[in-house]
């Protein structure tokens, strides 16, 4: 079990503004890191996401059209999930599952570029990605995610809840809707590190978190809110360290690739 690792991978940023982030705040520029994950496992490569897409390092307006005018990307293409991984040594063919924690366009960058990969994510996300209500539509690249011949595995919200990928304990998806309505969080219980809870998108930032903002984007408020007091329940009951999914001030504090936590 010793060669289990977790690496953090930042493709690039997001330039936009506060209330885009922190429901009701200001316009103020607002700039925020977009990570993504490696877990290595004795039993295959496990990708969380991948970022944004490598198309969009090489021309943004092309590939998301007009939304780049409320979230810009600054990216370059050795951030790319596959010229990253191969950077530290990892072959694509070597990934065995991609996790997708929804399909919102700066976290579908690992759809399709690895050749031997199941693709998770929950059903309910999945359909909603090609028939997204109007507000939402700007966040989902069908380009991304509408691809032949990828081998896809479906969770079923409540009914999968903490499934478990491997059935060790290591890496366990938790249904966590509301800023997309099938959106799942992930906590990755390590051999010497313990356990760290990627909140994604369920608390992109701290002040999500805290309960003190709500996120720039729901699908349901509701939901929302429920999801995080549910992390919450999943850190006091397992002593996890919290990982929020955009924060600009702790995401550089946590280890980034080539470090690692084991």
């Amino acid at each position: 079990m010793s060669n289990i690792r977790l690496y953090m991978f930042e493709c690039g940023s997001l330039k936009t503004v506060t209330c885009a982030i922190k429901m009701n705040q200001s316009h103020d520029p607002y700039e925020i890191p977009v990570p993504w994950f490696l877990i290595t496992h004795p039993r295959g490569n496990v990708v969380i996401d991948g970022g944004n897409a490598a198309e969009v390092a090489q021309d943004a307006r092309k590939h998301w059209g007009p939304i780049v005018d409320v979230y810009e990307p600054v990216m370059s293409p050795d951030q790319a999930c596959v010229p990253a991984l191969e950077k530290i040594g990892i072959d694509p063919g070597s990934v065995k599952y991609v996790l997708n924690s929804h399909l919102h366009l700066d976290h579908t960058g690992a759809i399709g570029r690895f050749p031997n990969a199941t693709h998770i994510v929950q059903r309910c996300e999945y359909e909603y990605a090609f028939t997204p209500d109007w507000f939402a539509a700007g966040g989902y690249i069908r380009a991304d995610f509408d691809k032949p011949g990828l081998k896809w595995q479906f969770l079923e919200g409540l009914a999968t809840d903490h499934y478990d990928l491997f059935g060790d304990g290591v890496i366990k998806m938790i249904f966590t809707p509301g800023h997309a309505p099938g959106h799942q969080s992930f906590l990755i219980t390590l051999p010497d590190s313990g356990p760290m809870l990627l909140t994604v998108d369920a608390a992109y930032t701290t002040d999500h978190w805290d309960e003190k903002a709500l996120p720039g984007f729901v699908a349901s408020t509701v939901d929302t809110v429920r999801s995080v007091k549910k992390l919450h329940a999943v850190a006091e009951k397992t002593g996890a360290k919290v990982v929020t999914g955009h924060d600009p001030i702790t995401w550089p504090t946590f280890k980034h690739a080539p470090e690692f936590y084991s």
